[in-house]
């Protein structure tokens, strides 16, 4: 029983799980960023339609940020919390200004395709781990999210 921490998984396991966590937490984190300023910085025809879809997209970041931050210190570790931080380790890039709504979208799609891989990943850890916690969370963000890709992708029209 030494080897569990206090939910009762393995600690190595849950540490492994905590340090991919903390990477999603990373993405995550440039990404709303990322989509703050798409919102504030859109321009042309579709303004209106794409700056209310970018602060839906952007709020349900910020909470997703919260829930990974919470799992990870449930998990008994430390969440990362510095942008510098965040940038070493993040597959999703700061974006410079944008203010083109379809190059917007693209990036946004981008940082999905990256985000749903580490979750897919954290998926197949958690399930080694029998941590149904972080399972549960990743599944629920991968349905959402593949949901969003299919609209966005149809705005584009790809």
């Amino acid at each position: 029983m030494k080897n569990l921490n206090a939910i009762g998984l393995d600690s190595k396991k849950s540490a492994l799980l905590a340090g991919q966590l903390n990477e999603l937490l990373a993405n995550y984190s440039i990404f709303y960023q990322n989509v703050r300023g798409y919102h504030w910085n859109i321009k042309g025809e579709k303004f209106f339609e794409l700056h209310l879809k970018f602060e839906e997209l952007y709020n349900d970041l910020l909470l997703k940020i919260d829930e990974v931050a919470e799992r990870i210190l449930t998990l008994g570790h430390s969440p990362n919390h510095k942008y510098s931080d965040y940038k070493k380790v993040s597959a999703i890039a700061e974006s410079t200004q944008v203010s083109d709504g379809l190059k917007a979208v693209a990036d946004i799609l981008n940082s999905f395709k990256v985000i749903i891989g580490i979750q897919r990943n954290l998926l197949s850890l958690s399930a080694e781990t029998n941590d149904e916690g972080t399972n549960a969370l990743m599944s629920d963000y991968i349905r959402a999210q593949e949901k969003l890709v299919w609209m966005y992708s149809a705005f584009l029209k790809k």
